[in-house]
Order: C-alpha cells, then structure tokens, then sequence
C-alpha cells in the first residue's frame, strides 16, 4: 500500500488506512478513488497528489 500527499496543502492519503471520515474504507488504493475526489482540507482534485 502507498501515501499520496497533497501538493497544494499536505494532506496525506494513506491507503492502508483510508479516510474514514470521508466514507473511503481501508485498503482503497488512490487509483480506485471516484474521479471527483477531492482533498478534505484544500479541495483540489487527484491531479494535485503526488505519491510519497
């Protein structure tokens, strides 16, 4: 599993852990996020994540 961080704010997705608090379960690799994802803190899309 890998960490995406996002370029713009820092926010960091883990895909181990996923987000919870955004109904993504554990083990949801950043490929398998809706296409409308956004990042929870600054709201720009997965375009804006680089892998850690």
């Amino acid at each position: 599993m890998k960490t995406w961080v996002c370029d713009v704010c820092g926010w960091v997705y883990d895909e181990a852990a996923g987000d919870a608090d955004n109904g993504i379960a554990p083990g949801t690799a950043f490929a398998d996020l809706p296409e409308d994802f956004v990042c929870p803190l600054c709201g720009v899309g997965k375009d804006q994540f680089s892998e850690q």
